[in-house]
């Protein structure tokens, strides 16, 4: 790339000078799932467009063409972007670049989507955005944005790279993601096999028999003295420990010391989180929120506390209250009136036993593989930003420059 770039004439124009928002409108009639692009099925992170849910209710609606660029208005740090593999008609809330005739010859639709799709534009377009709850990009200020044209031949070598890196980034994603999958289904087909008893095999209890409920309190409603304090939440359960947010230690809060069973009491429709359990290890102290309840085994001689952890996180009983379509809230009578079984104490610690080690096992293969996804990631923006740095031109000279790279 460097003798490719040696030397290059690279003008620098305002998106507004050779492309403009299209003009065309197209009848809703004619659209189906996989023509209409609102908002809502451009996916967020430079995913793309999936097929719509819904298709809109009105007439008509903006055209959008083969090789056009897609931008979701709505909230620009979503980075919601497409380049138009097909024609179609796209939503109010979803703007379609495109560009100008007489530059069609000396722009290459996947160059300019690879500017438009770059952290450095959708940075730009937040500065510039309205709006505090529910910012929407500057439709004029987004047309001042300012884009390097080297030449034909240099646009289309950056396109071919950066398409290997995307295919190459796709595939070990894929593959990763994959492997994770596949552990973790691995784990959870175990961890059931081994909490599975017929009846008549050992005693059950209802878990208010066990346990001791206590409810969270709002932290909004801590109150502060010296000291932080790791606040157990939904989120931070749901997500094995990789959201942690501190608060100020306080004099009235709901504590979390060794041995309690954290539970999410409140999740969204179908969501991961609802029923899930977080175990306090020895030594570990939390707050916890009011999504989240406190299960204490009342003696610990009789029932193992990380047994009822691993018997509890994401418990069938609780999981059929979750409706599918609204927010499901659990009230502490149907979390005390889970049956649970009550093996002996010998056998709840061998099962314990195993479980930590898969447990271990699959943590550290959870931990890595996002890791590993995250660093692909990061290692392609990386090469991308590289690609499309061209040097600007200094102020009060002329929107053309060499290339020096």
């Amino acid at each position: 790339m460097g003798k490719l770039l040696d030397g290059v004439e690279v003008e620098w124009k305002a998106l507004g000078e050779v492309a403009e928002y299209s003009a065309t409108r197209v009848d809703s009639a004619m659209l189906k799932p996989s023509t209409f692009v609102g908002v809502d099925n451009l996916v967020a992170n430079k995913g793309g467009r999936v097929d719509a849910s819904y298709l809109p209710n009105t007439a008509r609606l903006t055209a959008y063409e083969l090789g056009d660029i897609l931008l979701g208005n709505i909230r620009p740090y979503l980075k919601k972007v497409w380049r138009a593999t097909n024609t179609g008609g796209c939503s109010g809330d979803v703007l379609a670049i495109r560009i100008l005739e007489n530059y069609k010859a000396y722009i290459d639709t996947e160059f300019l989507y690879y500017l438009l799709s770059s952290d450095q534009f959708f940075a730009y377009n937040m500065q510039h955005a309205k709006g505090a709850k529910m910012p929407r990009g500057d439709k004029s200020a987004i047309l001042n944005f300012q884009i390097p044209i080297p030449p034909l031949h240099v646009q289309k070598e950056i396109v071919r790279i950066l398409d290997a890196f995307t295919e190459l980034t796709t595939e070990l994603t894929t593959e990763l993601t994959t492997e994770l999958t596949n552990r973790k289904k691995q784990y959870n087909h175990y961890r059931d096999q081994l909490l599975s008893f017929e009846d008549g095999d050992v005693e059950w209890k209802t878990l208010g028999e066990v346990a001791i409920f206590q409810n969270a309190k709002p932290h909004e409603k801590l109150v502060s003295i010296d000291g932080d304090i790791a606040l157990l939440t939904a989120g931070y359960i749901s997500s094995e420990g990789r959201s942690l947010r501190l608060v100020k230690r306080a004099d009235v809060l709901t504590p979390a010391f060794r041995n309690d069973v954290a539970l999410v009491m409140s999740d969204l429709p179908n969501g991961k989180a609802l029923a899930k359990t977080f175990f306090v290890q020895e030594n570990d102290c939390f707050a916890a929120n009011q999504r989240v309840c406190l299960l204490r085994v009342r003696d610990p001689e009789q029932y193992v506390p990380k047994f009822l952890h691993y018997v509890m996180n994401r418990n069938r009983q609780l999981l059929a209250y979750d409706s599918g379509y609204d927010q499901t809230h659990l009230k502490k009578d149907w979390i005390l009136e889970v049956e649970i079984p009550i093996p002996t104490l010998a056998e709840q610690a061998r099962i314990v036993a195993i479980l930590d080690k898969f447990d271990t096992l699959t943590r550290s293969i959870s931990e890595g593989l996002p890791r590993e996804i995250e660093l692909r990631q990061k290692q392609y923006e990386h090469y991308r930003n590289l690609l499309l740095s061209f040097p600007k031109p200094e102020e009060g000279t002329t929107k053309s420059t060499k290339s020096t790279k």
